[in-house]
């Protein structure tokens, strides 16, 4: 391994900053550790190599080094971008074979912001089929693999970008996050993903611009090197009107001087879900471990009854809006449970969105009322640990089965509905060394608090010195 791709961001940006390396040479290390690794997991189906390295040369060149006098300036650091997102002149896919030969004319705001900022795009990460279901596969690219052990799913839909992460094939990933795009496989590959509150990060490609249910975020391999990837990707934008300006302390200040949590509520499956026993004594055993630093830690949850029904409704009505046209016109091209959910969609009654939107405004009270007591909660990232590669979705849990594709990921989309700011944090690790992850929640707006709780739990366990890690060839 390049020594280069055992550093952290945050010190290779150092080392770039400092000139003792240029952008040429970190593009470099990531391309052959994509050539390295890249056939063990296929994180990263779309590469632009050439393109990559035109851009650090042409940031080599600028006098002085780019915007360098940006706090949040990651000029030369290489990245992965979500295949979800639309990036110029660059394939862009969403995982369909209705787009497999698509090449966007514009990129996304968020790809412009981290341009802008000096990033280097390496490639675009693999997804399901429009970000639909928790397990990345689909078929213009196949399965993504996860490094820990290549037998086993990524989850989604995230699954490219974080498996990028864990392997070293790129320092700092996009994601996003629905219903738990960015925290299950963050779980699953033992890496960070943050889904922020909404309109923290503009959003440009959406037919919902009210919608708060989906968000972009990031992933990284540590709490460290998300902060300034959060500070990057946020600020208002007009073409997002959830999005609102940037906050003016840097996010790296939660790092360097953490925040300590007076008392935090821990719950194993916020009382609407089944848990596998070894995930749930993991989850227990890592949060524990802030008692050590005379943080409570108590039993406690928000009231989350109804969040299943509820989403379920604002699930569907959001398929039907982002995904009429394609239902229409390329029915036949969709893999089966998108086509489910989108005629889900088109069977639900006024009374039923209506109550579903009631149900949601009780659970945010609920949360609302929550943190008057408490400062975070905390609650396992997974029900279960990665399961093999080739299922694609978890239809049960010891006696408990689910009802659809994707109610086994309730533990993240009930939060979803609460607009609160999401942390996925490694929690440890299984008798058979798969990851397991925690959330750590804060209220509305106020990402900071989470990042300090996840980089005190991340020097508690230790887990995130393990990265990144040679894929674990199991099958292929």
């Amino acid at each position: 391994m390049n020594e280069l791709i055992s550093k952290t961001a945050c010190e290779v940006v150092d080392l770039l900053r400092a000139r003792e390396i240029s952008p040429v040479d970190a593009v470099t290390a990531s391309a052959d550790r994509i050539e390295q690794v890249e056939a063990s997991i296929n994180a990263m189906p779309t590469l632009c190599i050439d393109q990559a390295l035109e851009k650090a040369r042409e940031l080599e060149r600028q006098q002085p080094f780019g915007h360098s006098e940006y706090r949040d300036w990651l000029g030369g650091l290489p990245i992965s971008i979500k295949d979800l997102t639309e990036t110029a002149g660059v394939r862009t896919t969403f995982g369909s074979p209705i787009y497999k030969d698509y090449i966007p004319a514009k990129s996304d705001i968020l790809v412009q912001k981290l341009d802008y900022r000096g990033t280097i795009m390496m490639g675009k990460s693999n997804t399901p089929e429009f970000g639909a279901g928790a397990s990345t596969f689909n078929e213009v690219f196949g399965v993504t693999r996860n490094p820990w052990n290549t037998s086993k799913s990524v989850a989604g839909s995230s699954g490219g970008a974080c498996a990028s992460i864990a392997s070293g094939e790129v320092w700092l990933a996009t994601g996003s996050d629905l219903g738990g795009s960015l925290r299950t496989p963050a779980s699953f590959n033992s890496v960070v993903g943050l889904r922020p509150s909404p309109g923290r990060v503009p959003r440009s490609r959406t037919q919902e611009p009210f919608s708060c249910l989906h968000v972009q975020g990031p992933i990284a391999r540590n709490c460290r090197d998300t902060a300034p990837f959060l500070d990057v990707m946020s600020g208002f934008h007009p073409s997002d009107p959830l999005s609102y300006p940037a906050s003016q302390k840097p996010y790296m200040d939660y790092i360097d001087n953490p925040v300590k949590p007076r008392r935090i509520g821990y719950t194993p499956d916020l009382g609407i879900t089944v848990i596998d026993p070894e995930v749930a004594q993991i989850c227990k055993d890592a949060v524990q471990k802030f008692q050590t630093l005379n943080i409570p830690v108590d039993e406690g949850s928000p009231n989350f009854s109804g969040a299943i029904e509820s989403f379920d409704v604002l699930r569907g009505a959001s398929f039907v809006t982002n995904l009429m046209g394609e239902y229409r016109n390329h029915e036949h091209l969709l893999k089966p449970e998108v086509v489910w959910n989108i005629e889900k969609g088109f069977k639900l009654t006024a009374d039923a969105i209506s109550q579903a939107q009631l149900t949601q405004a009780k659970i945010l009270q609920s949360v609302i009322r929550f943190f008057d007591k408490f400062d975070l909660l905390i609650c396992p990232c997974a029900i279960v640990p990665p399961f093999d590669s080739e299922i694609r979705f978890v239809e049960s849990l010891g006696e408990h089965t689910f009802d659809t594709y994707y109610e086994w990921l309730a533990i993240t989309f009930a939060l979803t509905l609460t607009g609160c700011p999401v942390l996925a944090v490694p929690a440890g690790f299984t008798r058979d060394g798969l990851p397991v992850g925690l959330q750590i929640i804060g209220p509305p707006r106020d990402e900071g608090p989470i990042l300090s709780a996840g980089f005190l739990l991340e020097q508690l366990t230790g887990t995130s010195k393990q990265l990144p890690i040679d894929p674990n060839v199991t099958h292929l």
